[in-house]
């Protein structure tokens, strides 16, 4: 049976091209050949046919073989070339097999040219199946999986070349780092799949705005940057907006369900040589955020001067350290000690537990990252790592000093892990991996977090009251809901804001506020503790209200955990 073969052949002798297709006939080939004898003639063959091989005389008049064997592998490396020629030096053949001949053969001895066809033949497959593989991880290595564009990696070679080029020529150049709005939400809803579909879809829309010499990529998850070259600052507002109005006209459908995504994008002016690529894409994710606080679906253009973005440099700042502190183990614990307001009451002395960060010997207060934190989403890691570390004082403590054992141990969540639904079985985990009786901590929430989704914190609430827990509302009366939320929430310590109570012997109105929720504190059978206690003179008028406990300067500064497990061994000794 004759094995087709497409042979497009390089050659000015019409006798030798007779005599290799007889030769490749005796050896079972069908051939379909075509001679050509210059370069115009091989590249019109090469673009308007597909070939299986090529063959080249070495010595043609005005074209030779090292020609032919360029041109050949311009258009495509892996065509195999075969030299077949009357006389080839062996210095000229080897730099051919150098250039990327497969094989020289001399016109006096084709009875190796069918063996050599074969040979190529089937190598040729096992080259373009490794130059598949190497093109595949190639582009795997330069482009996003999922929707087909450029990654994070190549966007920022190309960022970087563009901040470069402006070292010798003055240009206007820009950057839009896009996030979409209302992701999590399709995610949440619909899951991972339906996410993954409308981040290919967005590909498709997002490339309508933009021109064909831009850059768009996929920086990971639902993030986008766009690089936008010789842009004055006009068109690249303009496209901007164009694309944030591309993405909230679309419409997400999926399983008879309809969504819409909006989108915020921050926008850098490249002007500058000496602007860093980390710098630029920090500017730019700044700005991007800056959109998502006014309200989203909009850009912001990225200043200096901009008070917004000075802060919230300083917050992302805060971000790196924190995420340092979770890995290195940096965070500390502090506790301060609440006390009975009657001495004579039988009430228990208990303890908050506060979060610290130790950086470069200093001791710095929550209140310096803490809203960095909130911000970018690191509270449950936070409170996490506090539940671990508090656990495990907490039974060498009582362990050392049975004196204590009736205390209660009050640890502050934050809203995110109120509402995060692994965060109840991390928790009940905590407890069992340290045999810690659960009537002895006391989960400490705001007033405005508790009150920010209901539903779900009172659900939080009931769960972990079942297992013995015990709540406290943190900051009460300095949210706008105050009395009327009590009813719903199952708490068992009412925690008066200390606003109220540092100037309640000044101020009428303040000293009426904390007896207020005092009292409906009572009422609701709860009882309550008074913060921010400077002064003798507080201590008293609150004994006189009726206030349960009392927390503060006047009677224990914060002091780390540790002090307070030296004292409970030299307690037992």
């Amino acid at each position: 049976m004759k094995k087709d073969l497409r042979l497009l052949v390089v050659e000015d002798s019409e006798d030798d091209v007779i005599l290799m297709r007889r030769v490749l006939s005796k050896a079972g080939y069908e051939t379909d050949l075509l001679r050509v004898e210059n370069g115009k003639e091989l590249e019109d063959a090469l673009t308007t046919r597909n070939w299986d091989l090529v063959i080249t005389d070495h010595n043609i008049p005005g074209f030779s073989s090292v020609e032919a064997l360029k041109q050949v592998k311009e258009f495509d490396e892996s065509l195999p070339v075969v030299i077949v020629s009357g006389s080839i030096g062996e210095d000229i053949a080897v730099a051919a097999m150098k250039a990327g001949a497969q094989d020289y053969i001399m016109k006096n001895n084709l009875v190796r040219l069918a063996p050599a066809i074969e040979r190529e033949l089937r190598d040729v497959e096992t080259r373009r199946a490794r130059k598949r593989a190497e093109d595949t991880i190639r582009h795997m290595a330069y482009h996003d999986s999922l929707t087909g564009l450029i990654n994070r990696a190549e966007f920022e070679r190309r960022l970087k070349r563009v901040l470069y080029g402006l070292n010798s020529i003055e240009g206007h150049h820009a950057l839009l780092y896009l996030d979409l709005d209302q992701f999590k939400v399709i995610n949440d809803t619909c899951g991972h799949v339906a996410g993954d579909e409308l981040l290919r879809q967005l590909t498709v829309i997002l490339h309508k705005p933009i021109r064909e010499s831009d850059t768009l990529a996929r920086l990971g998850g639902d993030e986008f940057g766009i690089l936008l070259e010789n842009c004055p600052q006009d068109h690249a507002e303009l496209i901007a907006d164009n694309l944030i109005k591309e993405v909230k006209e679309s419409h997400f459908v999926w399983k008879n369900q309809t969504f819409k995504v909006g989108a915020s994008i921050g926008l850098v002016m490249l002007t500058n040589a000496d602007q860093g690529m980390t710098e630029a894409l920090s500017a730019a994710d700044m700005a991007c955020y800056a959109a998502k606080d006014a309200w989203r679906n909009r850009y912001h253009l990225y200043s200096e001067d901009d008070s917004s973005l000075i802060r919230r440099h300083g917050e992302m700042k805060w971000v790196s350290r924190i995420h340092a502190a979770l890995n290195d183990n940096s965070f500390t614990l502090y506790q301060q000690k609440m006390l009975p307001v009657n001495s004579q009451s039988g009430l228990a002395t208990h303890f908050e537990f506060l979060v610290r960060l130790k950086d470069k010997g200093e001791i710095i207060a929550p209140g310096a990252f803490i809203p960095a934190a909130e911000r970018y989403n690191l509270m449950p890691s936070i409170d996490r790592w506090v539940i671990k570390e508090a656990f495990k004082c907490i039974v060498q403590i009582t362990q050392t000093n049975t004196d204590l054992i009736n205390a209660t141990y009050f640890l502050n969540l934050s809203g995110t892990s109120l509402s995060d639904k692994a965060f109840f079985d991390f928790l009940r985990e905590q407890f069992e991996k340290y045999s810690l009786a659960a009537e002895q901590i006391c989960f400490e929430v705001t007033e405005t977090a508790a009150i920010t989704n209901l539903a779900s914190t009172v659900e939080f609430i009931k769960q972990l009251k079942e297992l013995g827990c015990q709540f406290a509302l943190d900051d009460f009366g300095a949210g706008l809901s105050s009395f009327s939320y009590l009813k719903s929430l199952p708490v068992d310590y009412l925690k008066i804001d200390g606003g109220f109570v540092r100037d309640m012997l000044e101020d009428p109105m303040d000293a009426a506020i904390v007896a207020a929720v005092n009292n409906i504190g009572h009422v609701a059978g709860l009882k309550t503790v008074a913060e921010f206690v400077e002064n003798e003179e507080i201590m008293r008028a609150l004994g006189e209200i009726g206030v349960d406990y009392a927390q503060g300067y006047a009677l224990a500064k914060p002091a780390p955990v540790e002090e307070l497990i030296v004292k409970a061994k030299q307690a037992q000794n």
